[in-house]
């Protein structure tokens, strides 16, 4: 059995849909933005449409970077291989020294200390 449908979405509620979007990233910066002024840091923080590590890279430059500071979800060897990794492609195409670090989750569920 096969089945055939299409979907449509008119002008109208594609831009309904885009200006939801643009709300929440737009909160979501304005958080971030918050935390970097709460934790004592001076930095930017944009929304950049793209390929997440070329648009990294080529940000960073632009803006005159001294340090790319990214995490990392600890995906092993076979996931990153097939998929890819943001931080893997930051570290190996960025002309700007880069810092690749984990959640705190991740070192206490290895039993290691978060000091």
């Amino acid at each position: 059995m096969k089945l055939n449908f299409q979907a449509y979405v008119d002008a109208a509620g594609l831009q309904l849909l885009y200006e939801e979007e643009k709300k929440k990233i737009d909160k979501t910066i304005e958080s971030l933005g918050q935390k970097m002024k709460d934790h004592g840091l001076v930095g930017k923080v944009r929304s950049v449409g793209g390929n997440p590590g070329e648009v990294i890279c080529r940000v960073a430059t632009e803006e005159k970077a001294g340090l790319i500071i990214t995490g990392t979800r600890g995906m092993g060897t076979m996931r990153r291989t097939f998929l890819g990794s943001v931080s893997d492609y930051v570290v190996h195409h960025s002309h700007i020294p880069v810092l690749v670090t984990r959640h705190r989750d991740h070192h206490e569920a290895l039993g290691h200390s978060s000091h």
